[in-house]
């Protein structure tokens, strides 16, 4: 059995509280193993389940772990281990999905270590989700989808997923090795009023700065630069080679800075506590 995960990013936010949850399955020397991970403002958790109670369905976009449900429709949990107890209910609103695969022609190139895929950018959110006894309500929230699949998370990275009034956003940068090579990736989206703008390697967008916790991205007429500003980062399982063996930090819910320019026109630029962030680069 060869090295292999995938897994599912689902963020549900509202004004004063974010809820992201992460099923996902994991296959390395034959061992085969499931997980559901949860990371709200306060905190993280992880519970392990069976693989064989794993079940997904490409075509209609159903993923089912256990009892518990995430798809087009919404989340189901019903999730109840030593360390973690979470259920109830969500239901989303259509999705925004993007005009074509985030990893544009490199979605043809074989044994990269990580492939992701952005789902939804942005729908509504609505029920109740109560995880080890705090309630997470979610009234005309804001929901976001994204996936990644391949062996392991690149050894540097950063990440950052922000919704906002009138768009949202997500911009990945990492260290990529192909061969006996190594160059920065860059794939981001930026909806914003109701047009997709698309920053990317395979597009031209190089990276002006990755430092201090700092992003700034030109692509021709465009300039997006993300900024964090204070983190609130807790613990997450990341794979390596198969295994969720990685330690990563995340802020579900973090003060950052974002600025978008096209033309040297300034479309957005604002300070918000409500972004997610992962930075593991130096700092």
């Amino acid at each position: 059995m060869y090295h292999y995960f995938c897994g599912w990013y689902f963020k549900c936010q509202s004004n004063i509280q974010t809820l992201a949850i992460i099923p996902s399955i994991h296959k390395s020397r034959g061992q085969k193993s499931c997980s559901i991970q949860m990371i709200t403002d306060e905190n993280a958790w992880t519970a392990r389940l069976p693989y064989c109670e794993f079940h997904r369905n490409r075509q209609n976009f159903h993923i089912r772990a256990g009892e518990n449900y995430f798809g087009k429709n919404g989340i189901r949990l019903q999730l109840h281990t030593a360390d973690c107890s979470a259920e109830g209910f969500v239901r989303f609103g259509d999705f925004s999905p993007i005009r074509y695969d985030i990893m544009g022609p490199f979605c043809f190139v074989p044994f990269m270590e990580c492939r992701h895929s952005v789902v939804s950018m942005r729908h509504t959110v609505d029920g109740r989700l109560t995880v080890n006894g705090k309630d997470c309500l979610f009234q005309n929230g804001i929901g976001y989808i994204e996936g990644d699949r391949g062996y392991s998370f690149p050894k540097e990275y950063a990440w950052t997923q922000c919704s906002f009034k009138g768009g949202s956003l997500m911009l990945s940068v990492a260290d990529i090795p192909l061969g006996p090579f190594n160059f920065t990736g860059i794939i981001a989206v930026v909806l914003w009023q109701g047009r997709e703008y698309r920053l990317a390697t395979y597009l031209g967008a190089k990276a002006l700065r990755i430092k201090d916790g700092e992003l700034l991205i030109r692509q021709g007429r465009m300039v997006l630069a993300a900024k964090l500003i204070e983190k609130r980062a807790h613990r997450l399982l990341a794979p390596l080679h198969g295994t969720m063996s990685r330690a990563i930090h995340e802020s579900a819910s973090c003060r950052a800075y974002y600025r978008f320019m096209v033309d040297g026109h300034t479309l957005f630029s604002f300070g918000t506590q409500r972004a997610s962030f992962e930075y593991e680069y130096p700092l």
